[in-house]
């Protein structure tokens, strides 16, 4: 494992130059499920959880998970980044691209993260628990998730002594997460659900399951160009299985309503559709100046006229890119400058030109 200094830039920039495997749009289902992910929240034994621990536990805990991190076969395809070196816009380019949490962008004192190179493996140490270990797939996967993650939370779980009850399993943070630690979600795109209105139906009917919806950021985010998340709420007292089946076993529901939505829009409000989408695609393709939530709503529009058929030129894994590179960090490391929203916005616009030109709506 190497370790990603904050005087190298380059190796933060980069990550602006790729796209992450679950962009990619390649998985099951990938129409509508932009990503399965499964975390798990872990602790050492020997140390108070993070919220008690003092400046210099953060620091032996962020050390002592580093080192043995970096023995266990994992490790060695790894990349650790010092988060707590960072400046605020390398730390929000993370967030953007689902690799840490925001509370771990906001933290203070010792805390970083291990990424593999296809941003399918993201080692958090010193976010809310010592360790957060998180595993993300294209489209739905949640079963490739669980393997994934499984083997390296076994291969950690040999090098460092967790924190665990006979009784109550795995102790962490938050009493939430007390049992198998686990956190099951999957990222869904829906928006035929929010034209037709029947997206807070859905919702109802999720919490009724205990299962929650959040945003793009997940908890305590707003959910932003009809993407949501949906994962199972609590752990205790349930196996890792059932709570991936939970979760799993709804999401093909999910599906076949925000398709049969899609359908019903095309069928009975094809030409009002079609305007909506051209419309989003036009201003896409010539402000002069729009904001990362107006862009966030606009290329929802866009990506789902392009999986109806309704525009032309422009393929799915662009659209799922250009939701992470017109975010304020992305924007501005591609730049190479900081810029207020003023200028952050202007910079979007140029941006999102540059890109569309040349593609247009499909013929009627």
């Amino acid at each position: 494992m190497n370790a990603r200094q904050q005087n190298n830039p380059m190796n933060i920039e980069s990550l602006t130059k790729a796209t992450g495997e679950w962009l990619k749009g390649t998985g099951p289902e990938s129409d509508i499920v932009m990503s399965s992910r499964v975390r798990l929240a872990r602790n050492l034994a020997q140390y108070p959880f993070v919220s008690r621990a003092s400046e210099q536990d953060r620091v032996d805990i962020e050390r002592f998970l580093r080192e043995r991190i970096a023995t266990v076969p994992i490790g060695k395809h790894l990349e650790y980044i010092d988060v707590g070196h960072l400046e605020e816009i390398d730390r929000q380019l993370l967030v953007e691209r689902q690799l840490i949490s925001r509370e771990h962008a906001e933290a203070q004192g010792a805390r970083g993260v291990a990424i593999d190179g296809r941003e399918q493996v993201s080692l958090m140490i010193n976010e809310e628990d010592h360790l957060r270990i998180q595993c993300m797939h294209s489209g739905l996967d949640l079963r490739g998730v669980w393997d994934q993650i499984r083997v390296v939370d076994d291969e950690i779980g040999r090098a460092v002594p967790y924190a665990f009850h006979d009784r109550w399993g795995y102790l962490t943070a938050c009493p939430t997460n007390v049992g198998t630690g686990i956190r099951v979600s999957v990222m869904l795109h829906l928006p035929a659900l929010v034209i037709t209105r029947q997206i807070d139906k859905v919702f109802r009917s999720l919490h009724k399951i205990s299962l929650a919806v959040r945003g793009l950021y997940g908890e305590g985010s707003q959910a932003m160009g009809d993407f949501y998340q949906i994962s199972n709420q609590t752990t205790l007292g349930r196996t890792e299985e059932e709570l991936i089946e939970q979760v799993g076993d709804v999401v093909p529901v999910l599906i076949d309503y925000e398709r049969r939505a899609r359908e019903f829009l095309v069928r009975e409000t094809q030409q009002n559709v079609h305007d909506q989408v051209s419309r989003a695609f036009g201003i896409l393709r010539t402000a002069q100046t729009i904001t990362a939530e107006e862009t966030m709503q606009l290329l929802s529009r866009v990506r789902m006229g392009v999986l109806l058929g309704l525009i032309g030129d422009v393929d799915i894994a662009d659209i799922n890119s250009l939701l992470v590179r017109t975010q304020p960090a992305h924007l501005q490391k591609i730049r190479g400058m900081e810029l207020d929203t003023k200028d952050r916005n202007i910079e979007r616009a140029r941006y999102l030109r540059q890109h569309f030109e040349g593609a247009g709506p499909a013929p009627n």
